[in-house]
This record gives C-alpha cells, sequence and structure tokens, in this order.
C-alpha cells in the first residue's frame, strides 16, 4: 500500500471523443478552476506525441493547483509525462506491474466491481478503486451491469481501500454518491458539455461537499 492518498471529492476526466470544442489542456483548466480534485486524462484518439504534450501540460496546470494528475491507461505515458499515477481497467496493465514501473508512491487506481476485486486490487498494489457503473453511461461502453446506489453504499462500507464512484454521474446524483460513501465521484460529459465546464464543476464540487458532510 502506496502512503500516498488521492485527494478526496471531484475527480474528473478530460477527454478526446466527447467532441466538445475546448482541446484537453484547457478542459483541465477549467475543471482545476472548478475545484477538482484529481484530474484523470483520458485520450483514446490522439497520438502518442501529442498525447504526452498534453500530459505534460495538464500536470503543469494540475500541480500549480494542488491537484493530482492521473493518466487513463497508459503507464508509459504517465512515466514519460510526469503524471501521479494512472487508472487501469480490466484490458490493462496489470496493476503490480505497473506499481514495479512507477514506484511505491504512485497513485493507482483499478476499476473493480465488487469487494472481491478490491481486495485483489489492493494485493497487487492499488491505492484506491474506482467502482461501477454506478448508473447508465453513454460515455464508454461498460460490459458490466449497473450497481446502483444501495449496493454501491454496502460495498463502499466493506471496501478495503478508497473508493471512487464511476459511471453515469452527474450534478443531479453525486450528493447521493457522496452520501452512500464515496472518497471521490469521477464525472465525464457533466461538465464538459455545459455551456460554461467551471461553473458546472464548482456546482458539481460543492454538492459532492454537501452530501459528504450530510452523511
Amino acid at each position: 500500500m502506496t502512503a500516498t492518498l488521492l485527494p478526496a471529492g471531484l475527480y474528473a476526466l478530460c477527454d478526446d471523443t466527447l467532441g466538445v470544442s475546448l482541446p484537453v489542456p484547457e478542459q483541465a483548466r477549467a475543471l482545476v478552476s472548478g475545484g477538482a480534485r484529481v484530474i484523470q486524462v483520458r485520450l483514446k484518439r490522439t497520438s502518442t506525441r501529442q498525447a504526452i504534450a498534453w500530459i505534460r501540460e495538464v500536470v503543469g496546470i494540475c500541480h500549480a493547483a494542488g491537484t493530482r494528475c492521473l493518466v487513463n491507461d497508459r503507464v508509459d505515458w504517465c512515466l514519460v509525462g510526469g503524471a501521479d499515477g494512472v487508472h487501469l481497467g480490466d484490458d490493462d496493465l496489470p496493476v503490480d506491474e505497473a506499481r514495479r514501473l512507477l514506484g511505491p508512491t504512485a497513485l493507482i487506481g483499478a476499476t473493480v466491481r465488487n469487494g472481491a476485486q478490491t481486495i485483489a486490487a489492493r494485493e497487487q498494489g492499488a491505492d484506491h478503486v474506482g467502482m461501477g457503473p454506478l448508473f447508465g453511461t453513454q460515455s464508454k461502453q461498460v460490459d458490466a451491469p449497473v450497481l446502483g446506489l444501495e449496493a454501491f453504499a454496502r460495498e463502499v462500507a466493506a471496501s478495503v481501500l478508497p473508493v471512487v464512484g464511476i459511471g453515469g454521474i452527474t450534478l443531479e446524483r453525486i450528493a447521493s454518491v457522496a452520501a452512500a460513501g464515496a472518497h471521490a465521484a469521477a464525472v465525464l460529459s457533466d461538465p464538459l458539455t455545459a455551456d460554461d465546464v467551471t461553473a458546472r464543476a464548482r456546482a458539481l464540487a460543492v454538492a459532492f461537499e454537501k452530501g459528504r458532510t450530510a452523511s
């Protein structure tokens, strides 16, 4: 288990697949200005050279604000780009290999569906998990059943690692995710498709904190 802890609160993704007009670094700037504690850079259509350049820029934006920057899937891009860690899915490099490459202080999250997978992720070296999908989502094709808040709350209460809620989280839902015990809540399309990304991120961050304190 790493001594570095994932910040609690709004966990926002930058993305190259939504078709929004803001370039990825400007997405990050707007989200950080709105109070995102963690930025995950998720690039599926960007060339390696452009991805590295963007990651380095986003890392600078994040670190200037005291925000952590993770890279989705790509341990190599994390290393070269100087990010704080990675988030790994089912088909990515195994967590233990990522930990070996990134070292003991890197933030490493793993996608899980239940408590048994969370225990396995911890044993391999993850310091937090993303659990879901909590709700139906159009942002990513997910081959797993929707978990729902009730089951999510049970899993979080028994979890051996901090849990980031993932999947279909919106402004209308984020307070209930926090009240269910989530350490953080991951959002993608909700803020990035808003007319004012910073204002929407701020509203999400505030709603998360209200849900957390009310639980």
